[in-house]
């Protein structure tokens, strides 16, 4: 007996018969409701309540600048309940491949621009106090907490003037744009009229151009070539219509996405350590690389390049001290 069993026998789908379908990095769990070859998707939120409403809100905010976001079919608010317009189980992370990577990405920023349109009055602001709180994940829950490190005073304090040069340059572009947050590989579905489906947007922002860029060509789930990634980094700029320089654009998506990778650290850290969550683990490696490969091109940022691979050396090596001594 599901929580929402007694709630969908008052609905239209009540014969229809039920699966998991998959559950993210937050409370949510997502099931699918099948009949005669037609299905819906039940979102459970009901840990979450609160998670409903922005849901709701973001969900209209895209269908009305023509995004292709799940419709509402059904609702049950005081209990945490969806049901949604079903997508398929395809993710962008199933397909892509070296050969229609530049498709799928091109269709994937076309998106992107789309969402940008998307109004954004009354989202919560990507300010400089916002970027900050999501980079000192990194120091506590994966430097501190993770790796195991007590941090001199020194590198604490090197750490707050890196992470100010990173927030400084992500304030330097354009900003006031729709930011979904997580624009990325399994947040992407290819529906089976083969257009994209954009999903787990509720925890969306008003902030900088570029950061649903960064999460879609700098995933943490797969990686490609920077200089591939790059013309595609440029194709969006045009796109957008903007007038800004290669070496700049470029420059204010690289520093977003060391302001997301090291947020990032923290989060995938945060949810194994407090979440139970060990399934992350296995994607710090790439998130890691993106930081120490884009940090060491910058002069701004070369030192943290140097600190995080000094904290990985002495994390190893007293693990290692650890397990001689059992």
């Amino acid at each position: 007996m599901y929580k929402f069993s007694k709630w969908l026998q008052t609905t239209e789908y009540k014969n229809h018969s039920v699966a998991v379908a998959s559950a993210d990095a937050s409370f949510r769990k997502y099931y699918r409701l099948s009949f005669e070859n037609q299905s819906v998707l039940l979102m459970d939120s009901s840990l979450e309540k609160h998670s409903l409403v922005p849901f709701l809100d973001v969900t209209q905010r895209l269908l009305d600048a023509g995004v292709n976001a799940p419709s509402i079919l059904e609702r049950n608010l005081e209990e945490g309940f969806l049901i949604l317009k079903d997508f398929g189980n395809v993710h962008y992370l199933n397909v892509l491949n070296d050969e229609n990577y530049k498709t799928l990405y091109s269709d994937a920023i076309d998106t992107i621009v789309s969402m940008q349109k998307a109004e954004v009055s009354g989202l919560p602001l990507y300010d400089k106090k916002f970027l900050h709180v999501e980079m000192d994940l990194m120091q506590d829950w994966y430097l501190e907490k993770l790796l195991s490190l007590t941090l001199t005073q020194t590198q604490k304090e090197l750490i707050k003037t890196l992470l100010d040069a990173i927030s400084d340059v992500v304030l330097e572009q354009p900003q006031g744009v729709f930011v979904h947050r997580d624009f990325h590989s399994r947040n992407i579905m290819l529906t089976p009229q083969n257009k994209i489906g954009v999903i787990d947007y509720q925890d969306a922002m008003n902030g900088a151009i570029t950061y649903d860029l960064v999460s879609l060509l700098k995933d943490c789930y797969i990686e490609f070539p920077r200089e591939k990634t790059l013309k595609l980094v440029l194709e969006f700029r045009d796109k957008k219509g903007l007038q800004t320089d290669d070496k700049t654009f470029i420059k204010w998506f690289d520093f977003m996405g060391l302001q997301r990778h090291i947020k990032v650290l923290g989060i995938f850290s945060r949810l194994f350590l407090r979440d139970g969550k060990d399934g992350y683990l296995k994607d710090i490696p790439l998130t890691l690389k993106y930081v120490l490969d884009t940090a060491s091109r910058y002069d701004e940022t070369k030192e943290l390049a140097k600190m995080l691979e000094k904290c990985e050396l002495d994390s190893r090596v007293e693990s290692e001290n650890d397990g001689n001594l059992l």
